[in-house]
């Protein structure tokens, strides 16, 4: 039986303000929270509809898990985890870096992409949306467990701190189709409203664009985490 101290708790968690003076985030859905579990993150509360998914999780109905649910339809599975400690960061041979996107859905699939391609971490401005908000832990699929999200001040002065050319996705780029893109390099995406920032362009090597084959550039703009994928794809094709 949910109280309603724990009812407020879980809803609060979908602001960061909350996240943060907590240090908990929430997880919904059988495999995400799977995911977690199996990594070993801790679980401060766990509620399932189901009786066999695991003997750890209270069981609860289905209007009570509607009561604490941040999507308009509930899974079955629901958990509250701590938030994990930051891990250092790695400066992989293919750097990642994320400007200004706003978008959770996004966020969580430019996770589930470096986890694809075998990197671990994946390098934010702080205008860049929260990765423990439920969105995006939902739209992670679990990758979370396995890529760190480092947030930072001054990306561009990091980025650079690293010594390896910086990439950026642009609209008005040269095509990756005709550039060589290194294995030891920083590859930058921005927001689809805005792109790359002005604190953060100055510090680009190059700029980068996806071709638009459609005549009369009348096909719509890729979404971040589509252009994303298709530039990790030519990056790694080789291997």
């Amino acid at each position: 039986m949910l109280s309603k101290n724990q009812r407020k708790q879980i809803l609060q968690l979908s602001q960061k303000k909350h996240r943060l003076a907590s240090g908990l985030f929430v997880a919904e859905g059988e495999k995400v929270v799977s995911e977690l579990i199996t990594a070993n993150w801790e679980a401060k509360m766990l509620f399932t509809t189901d009786t066999d998914f695991l003997e750890i999780a209270e069981n609860i109905g289905w209007e009570e898990m509607k009561k604490i649910t941040h999507f308009k339809t509930p899974s079955p599975v629901l958990g509250v985890f701590k938030i994990p400690l930051k891990k250092e960061m790695l400066n992989e041979s293919v750097t990642i870096a994320v400007d200004g996107v706003s978008d959770p859905g996004n966020l969580g699939t430019l996770i589930r992409l470096c986890d694809w391609f075998g990197l671990s971490e994946l390098i934010c401005s702080q205008t860049t949306v929260d990765c423990y908000n439920p969105k995006v832990i939902q739209a992670s699929m679990g990758s979370v467990v396995r890529v760190q999200c480092h947030y930072l001040a001054d990306l561009g002065a990091y980025l650079e701190s690293l010594e390896k050319p910086i990439f950026g996705a642009t609209a008005k780029g040269n095509s990756i189709y005709k550039t060589t893109l290194p294995k030891q390099a920083t590859y930058v995406f921005g927001s689809e409203s805005h792109g790359i920032s002005e604190v953060v362009s100055p510090y680009l090597s190059t700029s980068l664009s996806i071709p638009n084959f459609r005549a009369g550039d009348q096909a719509e703009s890729l979404n971040v985490a589509t252009a994303t994928a298709i530039v990790l794809s030519e990056i790694f094709r080789s291997r």
